[in-house]
């Protein structure tokens, strides 16, 4: 073989692989966007939100389904054993993800090698809130009366061993007070039983607490991110506060099947990302008080490795158990 036929067949290389990594991308049947929580929640508002857009863009539909159970286990364990294909994915907060294998010993998954970040979502953060009868006015005051009436204060949670648990235990740890924490059947349940006097305090996404705050229902005192909420601009940051976990928060991803080929993820990468451009998904991500956050399967996966190791510790210190 002379020079100029090597140099010819290099340049045809690329074209003839071509369309092998164009089938490899395609979408040969519908795709399912698996929810592993009960519908109605943060995951299954957005999952439903983007799965109409996201359907168009691959030429496939992409059909939502509620697989819920064992804290999120359940559908996410179904997305680790399908196909390595793309056309099975999961929605959810990715603090399920960091937080279950510490607090389920017998995990029948990886989240770190089992499932593939694909995407971001959307980040929402967390609103620290008291009921209106609780004679604090501001994040001072709390953390005095707690420090001041160990063993006095009760803060409602959406579960043992959940996020808005985990912050609030830390939270007590930094204001050196004793708290009573009680576990609810979910975020909705906690945030009642902090409307109707039954619990002192709460963690909850501003997806679902916004709006109680601004309603004067519940007593808002801070809010986890980097910068304030905008519906609600007098609650100072965590941050600002010198507060621990100042970007805790609802982080919500796509993930896949862990060996889907990485042609596939940066399809699907990429497919997303273009959805959550679109002005009236930004819009109601952020009528939900979240923002768009799109930073892809790099980013997603470095924020889900550290948030892994430092809500391990979390538990470990406060010997968080299921019961």
């Amino acid at each position: 073989m002379n020079r100029r036929t090597i140099l010819q067949a290099a340049a045809a290389a690329p074209l003839l692989a071509t369309p092998g990594l164009l089938r490899a991308q395609e979408f040969t049947q519908p795709v399912r966007l698996i929810v592993p929580f009960n519908p109605g929640g943060t995951s299954d508002i957005l999952a439903r939100l983007i799965a109409p857009s996201l359907g168009q863009r691959i030429g496939q539909s992409v059909v939502v389904e509620n697989r819920a159970g064992a804290g999120g286990n359940i559908g996410a364990d179904l997305v680790a054993k399908s196909r390595p294909d793309g056309h099975a994915m999961v929605l959810l907060d990715i603090s399920v993800l960091a937080t279950n294998p510490h607090l389920f010993p017998r995990l029948p998954f990886d989240s770190l090698r089992d499932l593939a970040p694909v995407q971001m979502v959307v980040y929402a953060p967390y609103i620290l809130a008291v009921n209106n009868q609780l004679p604090v006015q501001n994040a001072q005051e709390l953390a005095a009366y707690a420090k001041a009436n160990p063993g006095k204060l009760n803060a409602a949670n959406s579960g043992t061993g959940t996020l808005t648990h985990l912050v609030a235990a830390s939270l007590a740890n930094a204001w050196g007070g004793e708290v009573t924490h009680v576990p609810y059947r979910g975020g909705a349940p906690a945030l009642t039983a902090l409307v109707t006097n039954e619990a002192n305090f709460t963690m909850a996404g501003a997806t679902q607490s916004q709006n109680f705050v601004v309603n004067n229902q519940m007593r808002g005192i801070a809010v986890t991110g980097a910068k304030r909420l905008a519906a609600v601009p007098n609650l100072p940051t965590f941050r600002e506060l010198g507060w621990p976990e100042p970007d805790a928060g609802t982080w919500q991803g796509v993930l896949a099947q862990g060996n889907t080929p990485a042609p596939m993820i940066a399809r699907l990468e990429q497919e997303i990302a273009k959805v959550l451009e679109e002005p009236n998904i930004v819009r109601r991500i952020g009528e939900l008080g979240g923002e768009v956050r799109a930073e892809g399967a790099a980013t997603f996966r470095r924020i889900l490795t550290e948030q892994t190791e430092s809500y391990g510790r979390i538990i470990r210190a406060n010997n968080i158990r299921l019961e």
